[in-house]
């Protein structure tokens, strides 16, 4: 795995250069931000060596590089899922080829049910922590010492300055933002009103379907991570509802510009 992870990125750098300092995955609520990226180049997953191919309507399929806020960024524009079919290290593999790209940070999206009565369809909430439900792990196997050590600290898996960076960005934009911790489930079912109780009860405001892996992949590199999760529905009870995907990317799209001003404006503070 580790040599085909090389081998990929080697690829990229013969073709795009190396030095990109932000990794981004542009799931639902970043779409956008492409606009904003000042593209250099665009390459279709089916033509990157070992990549995987997204699957699900609303992720594009391409990586994008350029710059961004003054940083030279690489953008996944459609990330892949668990519940695609694909492997633990399917799903975050282009994670770790971003690392050897040279990113120092790593920003990912999400769409997701609240199940925080306090929320409400539409909230921003940024990641502060996780819960890996998926029942599977990116790690499990003969550890790539080259990437991480065999049992990797996740006592922050959001940077917490990052995390103070970002509330401030939204008081300075007048945007409303939550903070809370995300639970990670394998899909592709919506959750049921019990699993919605079991989330909220073991201490989750949101659950999704992605994320968990790649900020697992990432901080076992020793990546910072920022995340942001849009919500779509409910799972609160009184408030569910029977949902489906196009109701969740049209909820996300709503959301999507305030997102884009924070990431935008906190890329362009990194050092």
């Amino acid at each position: 795995m580790l040599e085909t992870i090389k081998k990929t990125a080697d690829f990229l750098v013969s073709k795009v250069g190396e030095s990109y300092e932000v990794g981004i995955i542009l799931g639902t609520g970043l779409g956008d931000l492409v606009s904003e990226i000042d593209v250099t180049h665009s390459l279709a997953y089916e033509d990157i060596p070992n990549f995987p191919l997204s699957t699900v309507e609303g992720h594009s399929g391409k990586l994008i590089f350029g710059n961004l806020g003054g940083k030279r960024v690489v953008a996944l524009q459609g990330r892949f899922h668990y519940y695609e079919g694909y492997s633990m290290n399917e799903v975050v593999f282009p994670v770790r080829v971003m690392k050897f790209l040279g990113i120092k940070t790593l920003v990912v999206s999400n769409a997701s049910g609240g199940v925080n009565p306090d929320f409400e369809i539409g909230d921003i909430m940024v990641l502060d922590d996780h819960i890996n439900l998926f029942g599977d792990n990116p790690l499990i196997g003969k550890n790539m010492d080259e990437l991480g050590p065999r049992f990797p600290d996740m006592s922050e898996p959001y940077d917490r300055n990052l995390i103070q960076k970002v509330h401030q960005i939204a008081k300075e934009n007048s945007i409303e933002i939550q903070q809370g911790s995300y639970a990670g489930l394998s899909g592709p079912t919506l959750e049921t009103p019990a699993e919605y109780n079991y989330v909220r009860a073991i201490g989750a405001d949101t659950v999704g379907m992605s994320t968990v892996p790649e900020v697992i992949a990432a901080r076992h590199m020793g990546i910072p991570c920022v995340g942001f999760s849009i919500i779509t529905d409910l799972g609160v009870p009184g408030k569910i509802i029977e949902m489906t995907h196009d109701i969740v990317q049209e909820v996300a799209r709503k959301s999507t510009p305030k997102v884009t001003k924070i990431v935008k404006e906190l890329i362009f503070q990194l050092r």
